[in-house]
């Protein structure tokens, strides 16, 4: 039995920085990692899939180089292994910085393989038995792949699978219309496949208000992008040349051939080969790990970060998680989950900043709304640099003046949203930005002109 003080399962965005932190605490601490230093974000999600994004986009700015009077050729051409070994190298760099760090920690021990509990207070990883008063579950989540008839025959490919690609699909299809899938299709459609996105719902990203649903479809489509909606799909067939999806919408069955298969259909959270049975760790039905607003599980000396809490999907909320749990358990800092309020980006291009209520939210809240919206045409900075697709979305509470939600869908939108996150966080009024002078000319100029002409919601 190796005795320590804090065993860490996983080296997401949670680990490193808990097991730097209790290290620093003068903590003998374990962390196990049976993959890749970084977990999903560094090695197969935000970091790599953010470098392909930035490759697409310089290949779609420089076919529209003519628009802004450079002449660059007759056309442009996309090297898809100078494209991969680019991507690569990024991510690879942030996941050997991870490594060393880790490695680099006084009081923490980097240990490889599968972790399994045997009691709540003992995990075995191989040969070895470890003992800790407290242990931090951080492994994340993996993308789901539903058991659809013959898919088996069919070389599907997740977010994992994509980051291997290093030549161009003839015909991506792509199952899924929500984050993940607009991301990919948008980048693969800039690098020249034709990309085709099967959802099962009437419209894409279906969580959003219609009017950011509606208007992420127009400017896919207009760069050619083809959707199915309202598909389910009945069943796969190989074929010589790649295989055939069969459809099955309203009006009829669709045979939709492709060369490739991405599946972006949802995540599931990497806890079912954990033992948990045996430590007595509740989950729900679809496998996330129970928590308390501290992070703590129905073990009292077991706590739940990152994607397999069930509590948020992103980087963002992962290392928030630890924070929470790094104040309340060091800091004496009662900080909570339910303090947080909600954020996240599509990095598509144009992006998407989301905080808080959407549109719809704010109608079933049953508070009197106040709403203010503009369209990105109105923008300066994006006229200057021709990006008007899109608009910004504010909601405001009419009584208290607190800004309850916005959607700033737009060219730098995923960085002008933080400017109302902050001030919901500090629930000041949104008065405070409406009165505050803005440097021109940039995006964040016309969120006091929006605030400054609010109507109530109809």
């Amino acid at each position: 039995m190796e005795r320590f003080d804090a065993i860490i399962i996983g080296t997401g965005q949670a680990g490193p920085s808990l097991a730097d932190r209790l290290s620093d605490e003068g903590q003998k601490v374990a962390i196990i990692e049976r993959g890749l230093v970084g977990g999903t974000c560094v090695n197969v999600g935000c970091v790599p899939t953010k470098a392909l994004v930035a490759s697409a986009r310089v290949a779609h700015v420089a076919r529209r180089a003519a628009e802004f009077g450079v002449e660059i050729g007759a056309s442009v051409s996309v090297d898809m292994k100078r494209v991969k070994a680019r991507k690569d190298e990024i991510s690879g760099s942030s996941n050997k910085g991870l490594t060393g760090w880790l490695e680099s920690l006084e009081n923490a021990t980097l240990i490889r393989g599968d972790a399994r509990f045997e009691g709540p207070t003992t995990i075995r990883v191989g040969d070895r038995l470890l003992e800790a008063d407290r242990i931090f579950i951080n492994t994340g989540g993996r993308a789901f792949v539903p058991p659809i008839p013959g898919i088996e025959d069919v070389d599907a490919m997740t977010n994992v699978e994509m980051m291997a690609l290093d030549t161009l699909p003839e015909h991506l299809v792509i199952v899924g219309g929500s984050y993940i899938s607009l991301e990919f299709a948008q980048i693969y459609r800039r690098f020249g496949s034709r990309v085709t996105v099967v959802e099962m719902s009437e419209r894409i990203i279906p969580r959003e208000d219609e009017d950011v649903s509606a208007t992420i479809r127009e400017i896919l489509e207009g760069e050619g992008i083809e959707f199915q909606s309202c598909s389910q799909v009945s069943k796969m067939e190989r074929t010589d040349s790649g295989f055939v999806a069969h459809l099955t919408q309203s009006e009829g069955d669709l045979e939709l051939s492709g060369s490739h298969l991405l599946m972006a259909v949802g995540r599931r959270p990497n806890t079912d080969d954990l033992g948990l049975d045996k430590a007595g760790v509740a989950v729900d039905p679809r496998g996330y790990i129970t928590v308390d607003d501290q992070l703590q599980t129905s073990v009292s000396s077991i706590w739940a970060l990152g994607d397999c809490n069930g509590q948020g999907a992103f980087t963002h909320t992962s290392y928030n998680d630890f924070e929470i749990v790094a104040a309340n358990l060091l800091d004496n800092d009662p900080r909570r989950v339910s303090d947080r309020i909600m954020c996240y980006g599509l990095f598509t291009d144009p992006p998407l900043g989301r905080v808080g209520m959407t549109e719809q939210q704010a109608r079933e809240s049953g508070r009197e709304v106040l709403i203010g919206k503009r369209l990105m045409t109105n923008v300066g900075r994006a006229r200057e640099r021709s990006e008007t697709d899109g608009f910004i979305k504010i909601l405001v509470d009419a009584n208290s003046k607190e800004i309850l939600g916005a959607a700033i869908l737009g060219i730098n939108g995923d960085e002008v949203v933080h400017l109302l996150l902050d001030i919901m966080y500090a629930k000041a009024p949104y008065t405070v930005i409406q009165r505050a002078m803005h440097i021109h000319p940039t995006v964040a100029e016309l969120i006091p002109t929006v605030l400054g002409d609010l109507q109530p919601l109809a």
